[in-house]
Parts: C-alpha cells; sequence; structure tokens
C-alpha cells in the first residue's frame, strides 16, 4: 500500500501527533471550564500551549493525508478530519480571535477520541 519511505514518514509524522495529544491532555488536567484558561497566566499559558499543540496536529494531520493520497484517514470515519486538519488554519489566522469554549470544548470532548484512533492508526500501519 506505502512504500517504506512512506511508510516511516506516516508512523514518524503519528508518533508526534500522538505525544502532542499527550501533552495536550496533561495541561489540559485540572482545566474545569474555559474560564479557567483566562483566570491567570499559568491559565493563559496552558490556552497558548494547547493551541500550539492542536495547531501542530492539524498540520500533521494535513501531512498524513497528503502522504497517502487522501486514503488514509478514509478508513476511520469516528473523525470529524476536516475539522481536526481546519481548526490549524482557525488558530494560525485567527489567533487574537482564539475562542477558549472552543478550545475547552475540543479538550474536553475530542480528544480523548483522537488519541484513540491515532493509537489504532500507528497500530494499523504496523502491522
Amino acid at each position: 500500500m506505502y512504500d517504506a519511505e512512506q511508510k516511516i514518514l506516516l508512523l514518524s509524522t503519528l508518533e508526534d501527533i500522538k505525544f502532542s495529544i499527550e501533552l495536550i491532555l496533561k495541561r489540559f488536567n485540572g482545566i474545569r471550564s474555559s474560564d479557567d484558561f483566562l483566570r491567570d497566566d499559568d491559565g493563559l499559558e496552558k490556552l497558548d500551549s494547547i493551541s500550539m499543540r492542536l495547531v501542530a496536529i492539524g498540520e500533521g494531520f494535513k501531512n498524513i493525508d497528503k502522504i497517502s493520497e487522501h486514503k488514509l484517514l478514509l478508513s476511520y470515519p469516528n473523525i470529524p478530519w476536516r475539522q481536526v486538519k481546519g481548526i490549524r488554519d482557525i488558530i494560525s489566522h485567527h489567533y487574537f480571535h482564539l475562542d477558549s469554549e472552543i478550545i475547552f470544548e475540543i479538550c474536553q470532548n475530542e480528544m480523548d477520541t483522537l488519541l484513540e484512533t491515532t493509537l489504532s492508526i500507528i497500530s494499523d500501519m504496523r502491522r
């Protein structure tokens, strides 16, 4: 399906994405509402760092889509890939209008499933 070079690149990118998701989950620990991001410097730092990791994740999945000729992610329809890839553009191009509520909702409701799916893709690629 993929040549050796493509497979190495895909797995490397997936591992980077996995690392970013795990960091987001770690940094999100203790955040109980979107207001926690805005309460103090620590909250703002978490919002900034989580946002940057979301940008990296979106870019990573864009690259995976490109390398796999838009085929790999189709095998995992439980994830809204367009939105995952699109969050990168929203954060990058509208950073000063970043909505802490959206970041909170993503972290609270989407990251666990995205991690599980990423782990499944990695496992499937290694077979």
